[in-house]
């Protein structure tokens, strides 16, 4: 097991560049299982569910190979093709799951686990097998997996989700995508990530358009082709650094960023007392002179996103006031808030709310990991903390964060990781 020792009280100043998106990277990687041409994708982050996610592909029949540096990938087809997702690659990893839909479009059949990944709650598949389901597909549950099949090819449709989820609507674009005739989507979810693999998989011969704001219509072609595209950048790991720089009390520039698509966690940080200047048009330096409390609530995009709860969290600890996050998409996604607390945070949980009373220090302590954004929530509240912070089970981090450690360092971080 590793661990991250962290001794506090370093104001951070420096500059980092950002990573490619890992929420945009996964669900392109499982649509090239639409592709036989080759494709090569640019700007893929370097981190562990990337790797898994590359593993899955070669099992199901992907020849994979880095390409001039660890960020870009070139990807081809082999002759036989296994058209299963087993357990052991996607109990760690919740994107395993979006290669149902390309395999049920290219090859009217899979097996795929049920996925694993964060303990942030249930987060059901039932949306995605719902959806399939009305577009012909016969499936159930078996031992663990979902095992779907379809008589020929998926059917069009006219579909609508109760409820907006990002996974099913990259599941279900990517299975129309080769559906033939007309299928309308309504009620999608439409954040940057959704955009991008709109954006790969028109570029590759589909044909995707945009009705409105949340509804889609897709025309099933026959084939896609190969194409080159480079992944938007990581804009939770932007916004991480940014409460990274706002909780030390430094100056921090990002670069290598979509301002665009930052604007919701922007917005919310300025409240929070932050001072961003644009540098260009792909740079921000952030700083701050005290923070201030507010309320806030994760809702889906264009609102502020739940992948940066934890990290609002960390810095309100130390507001001046009362705040209030309200977390409005998954049920259990305040794990990180006893281990905050032992580092010294006053926050009392009511339903889907957490109340927090602004404290003047966290204080070092050993704290356990329990996710991904809870990981690096204990992170920053480390930097921040008198003493020196142990966060225990950071493969939680190595899943989504490229180079943290050494980002954090290259800023005046003291930060080390230890095998223990």
């Amino acid at each position: 097991m590793k661990q991250l020792i962290i001794q506090g009280g370093k104001k951070l100043f420096g500059t980092i560049n950002i990573s490619g998106s890992k929420n945009a990277s996964l669900p392109i990687l499982a649509a090239t299982l639409l592709v036989d041409e080759k494709i090569t994708l640019k700007n893929i982050p370097d981190v562990k569910d990337i790797s898994t996610m590359i593993n899955l592909l070669e099992s199901i029949g992907k020849k994979i190979k880095f390409s001039n540096s660890r960020n870009q990938i070139v990807i081809t087809s082999k002759k036989n093709k296994k058209l299963i997702a087993p357990y052991n690659l996607v109990k760690t990893m919740r994107a395993g799951v979006l290669v149902l839909g390309p395999l049920l479009a290219k090859y009217g059949q899979a097996r795929v686990s049920l996925p694993g990944g964060c303990a942030i709650g249930s987060r059901p598949v039932d949306l995605h097998i719902e959806m399939l389901k009305k577009m012909g597909a016969k499936i159930k549950i078996d031992k663990g997996y979902i095992v779907a099949k379809v008589i020929k090819k998926l059917k069009p449709n006219k579909l609508k989700f109760e409820s907006i989820s990002v996974g099913a609507t990259e599941n279900l674009i990517m299975a129309a995508t080769l559906c033939k005739g007309k299928t309308t989507i309504k009620n999608i979810a439409i954040e940057p990530e959704i955009i991008d693999l709109i954006n790969f998989l028109n570029k590759s011969g589909a044909k995707i358009f945009f009705n409105s704001k949340r509804i889609i219509t897709i025309e099933g072609v026959e084939s896609l082709k190969g194409s080159t595209h480079s992944i938007i950048p990581d804009r939770i790991e932007a916004g991480t650094y940014a409460v990274a720089s706002l909780i030390s009390n430094g100056k921090i520039t990002l670069n290598r960023i979509d301002t665009k698509a930052m604007k919701n966690i922007f917005d919310v940080l300025k409240l929070s007392g932050a001072k961003l200047n644009s540098n260009k048009k792909n740079s921000v330096t952030v700083s701050r002179k005290k923070i201030k409390s507010l309320n806030a609530k994760t809702i889906p995009y264009p609102g502020f996103p739940t992948d940066m709860q934890a990290q609002l969290m960390s810095l309100l600890c130390l507001g001046n006031g009362k705040s209030i996050i309200k977390e409005d998409i998954f049920e259990n996604r305040f794990l990180h808030v006893s281990e905050l607390k032992r580092m010294g945070a006053n926050i009392k949980i009511k339903n889907k709310s957490a109340y927090i009373q602004g404290i003047k220090n966290f204080t070092g302590a050993e704290v356990m990991a329990t996710d991904l954004r809870a990981s690096v929530s204990l992170v920053l509240a480390g930097l921040a903390a008198k003493g020196i912070t142990i966060v225990n089970r950071i493969y939680h981090l190595e899943r989504g964060y490229e180079d943290l450690v050494k980002k954090l360092k290259k800023c005046g971080a003291s930060i080390i990781t230890k095998n223990v």
